[in-house]
């Protein structure tokens, strides 16, 4: 499982947290999603069924934005 840390903007309550987690979480090949509101932060754990792209462009269409 390979991981990858976003800082990013946008993540404002736990209504946020929770959208941006139930999106990624749908995603195949995502297994695992961190998010730290205080920090400000997305960690997502992902095989080779997806990639950097997709997660991207997932946490974008949720409205926050990756710094």
């Amino acid at each position: 499982m390979e991981k990858i840390h976003y800082s990013v903007s946008g993540l404002i309550n736990e209504d946020k947290k929770t959208q941006v987690k139930n999106a990624l979480s749908k995603i195949n090949g995502v297994n695992m999603v961190n998010v730290d509101l205080g920090r400000g932060s997305i960690e997502v754990g992902y095989n080779s069924k997806t990639n950097q792209n997709s997660i991207t462009n997932c946490i974008e269409h949720v409205g926050c934005k990756i710094q």
